[in-house]
């Protein structure tokens, strides 16, 4: 998750300022011979919208950019944004109707991790590239059996710009145990792929360590009331409560949490790393902790020009996010697009073709992106392994630690 220190500072990530806005249409650029259109599937409405509108702005850019450049002459990309709600069954919709747009050569999303369950093969039967920016589930890239060392890739169409869990658990683990010196954990989740995933290997990692988990629950998204959790949380005193899911629900937990006297910090992974997690919970946010992937965006300089534009241009949702992670993962579509058109002489092939060497096109990746390099391993999975640890501080994200993590 992209992290912007500096633009959380000024408070500037409320996205709803007025202004010129286009949210959805095709970008700018010079027209050319060939249409081509990148989509876009994301929570745009309800639960994790602020988070979807986000990835739909940081492709917006990209496209906008690659018209405004000409980085495939003879091309004009265009947006084709779909919403998912956050539910697999109008993922899996959502990927029939970019399959059966005929203009459509790749496909950037979906936001939530059992959402992609649902459109993976969907996108694969049509050989049409899906790139997430934000799934984490380790399953996704290396299999069902990927914990027990049998990592065989299910869908060759399918890559991600997020590293995995069994990196962010296990880098949360660490250094909760070994630097937070926190010695007995409270672990609860969301039931769903991303949050009931990470939760496990945060638990697992976090024991191997020397750590005890002092109790485990789960609870449902839109849930509101949390008592009954934090009566149990409180009798069981841990020095820490890891949460795995999103921030609509962890922002909750921890302003009733700590509301009910309770002052244990909250530690969850870059589904709950928002400024929307922070506004929520107010003061009582002080203190809690969330990885992220990537690295601080005070040290790249190419995600500066991204805020700059993305504030321009009055694009809703929160760009801090999986905004920079969402521009990569179109740039590799639009560059695979112009690697496949110089390798046929300047043409594009029709149809079918053009998708399968668009897939073909993006594996092979290689290249400086917003967020660092851009690449991807023989899962699809991406080669940027950083992440880092943020803690509230005075009412912001605060970067405490970067590193990477062998799991």
């Amino acid at each position: 998750m992209l992290m912007l220190t500096s633009v959380l500072t000024t408070g500037a990530l409320a996205l709803t300022a007025c202004g010129s806005r286009d949210d959805t249409g095709a970008g700018d650029g010079s027209s050319g011979d060939t249409t081509l259109t990148i989509g876009v599937d994301a929570p745009l409405s309800g639960e994790n919208s602020a988070t979807g509108l986000g990835i739909r702005g940081g492709v917006k850019i990209a496209v906008d950019d690659a018209n405004e450049k000409k980085l495939v002459p003879g091309v004009k990309f265009e947006l084709k944004a779909l919403d998912d709600k956050a539910q697999p069954a109008t993922g899996q919709q959502n990927a029939t109707a970019l399959v059966g747009d005929k203009s459509v050569v790749g496909v950037v999303g979906p936001l939530n991790s059992g959402v992609a369950r649902s459109m993976q093969q969907v996108f694969a039967s049509a050989n049409l590239v899906q790139i997430s920016p934000s799934n984490t589930d380790p399953e996704l890239t290396q299999g069902k059996n990927w914990q027990s060392g049998d990592k065989k890739r299910p869908y060759a169409t399918y890559f991600r710009t997020a590293t995995t869990d069994v990196i962010q658990g296990g880098f949360a683990a660490d250094y909760a145990f070994n630097t937070l010196k926190k010695k007995k954990v409270y672990v609860v989740d969301d039931k769903q792929a991303y949050g009931a995933g990470l939760a496990k290997i945060f638990r697992e990692d976090f024991q191997e360590a020397g750590g005890t988990v002092v109790g485990t629950d789960s609870i449902n998204t839109g849930d509101k009331d949390f008592a009954a959790l934090i009566t149990k949380i409180e009798d069981a005193e841990p020095d820490l409560v890891y949460y795995g899911g999103q921030y609509d629900e962890s922002q909750l937990i921890t302003k009733q949490l700590k509301e009910a006297g309770a002052k244990i910090p909250l530690f969850g992974g870059d589904g709950m790393f928002s400024p929307t997690y922070i506004e929520t919970a107010g003061a009582t946010a002080e203190g809690d902790l969330a990885t992220s992937v990537g690295v601080p965006v005070d040290t790249l300089p190419a995600a500066r020009t991204f805020i700059e534009t993305y504030q321009a241009k009055g694009y809703k949702g929160d760009y801090g996010t999986y905004g920079g992670y969402s521009y990569d993962a179109a740039s590799a579509i639009i560059n695979a697009v112009k690697a496949v058109k110089e390798a046929n002489d300047g043409k594009l092939p029709s149809g079918d073709d053009l998708r399968e060497q668009v897939v073909e096109a993006v594996g092979k990746s290689d290249f400086e992106g917003i967020t660092g390099k851009v690449s991807f391993d023989e899962y699809g999975d991406t080669g940027n392994k950083q992440l880092t640890v943020y803690q509230v501080e005075q009412g912001t994200w605060e970067a405490v630690k970067t590193g990477t993590h062998n799991g």
